[in-house]
Parts: C-alpha cells; structure tokens; sequence
C-alpha cells in the first residue's frame, strides 16, 4: 500500500532538518512516496533524491511557490518538476529577493514590540540566509519564551494588524503556474483551508487555478483541521480537481501532524499521484 507525503520542507527553506534527515524521518514513519517541497527554492532536490532513493522511497521532486492573489499569499505546489529547469530556477530567484529587507522590517517591529535582537535571533535558525522567513521569528520567540508553541507567535506576532507582519509582493499565480508547467510539472493549491477568503473569492482562485492549468488542490494536510478534509474532498469533486496529500512537515514534534498519524485521502477523490506508477 503507498503511503504518500507530496509537502514537506527542509532547512533549504523554512525546515530544521537537512533534506536527507527529513526524507529518513519520513520513511521510518512508512513512507514510501515522498516530495521534498521547500519554498522558493530547489536546491535541497538533489540530496533529497539521493536520500529517498537509498532508503528505498520513491522519490517526487517538488517545490511551494509563494504567490500574492488578491492582495493574500497563497502558496502553489508543484510536484514532478525538473529542478534544472532554467526558467523556474530564475523566477524562484527572483521570488526569493527582498526577502532579507522584509526579514529587517519584521525585526524592527518586533523589537519596538519589546523583543529583543529579534534579526539576531532569528538568524540563529536560518540555514539559507536568502529565506529568512516569519517561522524563523517564530522560532526565536519560542526559545526566549515569549510564546510556548510557533502557532501561538504567529496569533500574536506575525499576522496582519499584529506588530510583526509585514506583507510581501510574492510572484503572480500566472507566474508560478507558467514555471511549474515549463518544468514539466503537475500545480497544486496548497492548503486552500488556511486562506482567508470568501467563498466568493475562494471559488474565483479556484476558477482561474483551474484556468491556467490547474489541476489538483491539497484535502488532506497538516495545515488543516480533520474536519476540513471532507470540505476539500467536496471541492475537488465539484472542480474536478485531483487530490493531494502531505503533512506540510517542518520539524519533528512542530507541524501539528506527523508522518504516521495523517490521515488517507477521503473516498471518492482521484489521488494526485493516480496515474504516475
């Protein structure tokens, strides 16, 4: 029986683990199809192939693209990409620029918040200097205990209208999909529970997802809540969308499901990965 994770991160992005450490975390938890998927950013695939590959896993490379729509981020998965894919190694470049001036403009507001060396801090957890992200100041308030857990951080911190939060003109959900496409890739709407849209406005992403070339969204994950599941499930029956599946892993003990305990894909969906084998 496959046991898939098609959204997990290392700390090439926004993870704690190297990508050969989270492809072993993942297979002695049973997985046996794996997507290494860190945001903006593709080079983790090698050594995470490499590692999936002697472990006996097999191996999907993938990436989460970070896409302003509406005035929200959104984040767009692509799996089965070729990651030397030269149009999609230039847009995630210029994707990732401005990341360390939007990093600067969080920390001094957490410091005026009465943080202390929230740059500082932060950078102690950052492995690719050119994506310092809001999880990273997470991070560094948990350890100084200003918040028990990284959700708790970004209830308080780093959401709209708290001190922290600062917005950020990510790539167009064109741009993301004509990259995931050229790299011969599947799009996939991560998490579409997390955003805070409208029905309304939630049923317009979907329709231009769709036509642009869209073809699947994440059901179950460990960005949503157990009865979300059925919600997206719903959703991707109605668009005809396939359906995926992933903890959306950053580290052990942190995403608020592990390996072992997610749940299989709600009946009537077409996996994802249904036609790949």
């Amino acid at each position: 029986m496959l046991k898939v994770d098609l959204h997990c991160h290392s700390n090439v992005s926004d993870g704690v683990l190297a990508p050969a450490d989270v492809a072993a975390y993942a297979g002695k938890s049973g997985v046996n199809v794996w997507a290494l998927t860190d945001h903006d950013e593709i080079s983790g695939v090698k050594a995470a192939r490499q590692a999936a590959t002697a472990l006996g896993m097999r191996f999907v490379a993938g990436v989460e693209i970070s896409v302003t729509w509406a005035n929200e981020t959104v984040h767009v998965v692509g799996l089965q990409v070729d990651e030397n894919n030269p149009a999609l190694i230039a847009g995630l470049a210029a994707t990732r620029n401005g990341r360390e001036k939007r990093a600067r403009e969080m920390a001094a507001q957490l410091e005026q918040a009465g943080i202390p060396t929230p740059y500082e801090g932060a950078l102690r957890y950052v492995a690719n200097p050119d994506l310092m992200s809001r999880t990273h100041f997470a991070r560094y308030l948990c350890e100084i205990g200003v918040c028990t857990t990284t959700s708790d951080v970004f209830r308080r911190f780093l959401t709209e209208g708290k001190p922290g939060y600062v917005p950020h003109r990510w790539a167009t959900l064109g741009e993301a999909m004509g990259w995931i496409q050229g790299a011969g890739g599947i799009a996939v709407i991560a998490h579409p529970g997390r955003y805070r849209f409208s029905d309304t406005a939630q049923g317009a992403l979907f329709d231009e997802f769709r036509q642009l070339g869209g073809t699947a969204i994440e059901v179950v994950t460990g960005s949503h809540t157990p009865d979300q599941y059925g919600t997206y499930a719903e959703v991707a029956r109605r668009y005809g969308f396939l359906a995926s599946r992933g903890t959306d892993f950053h580290a052990p003990g942190e995403s608020r499901v592990e390996f072992a305990e997610l749940p299989p894909l709600p009946s009537g969906v077409t996996p994802v990965w249904h036609d790949w084998f």
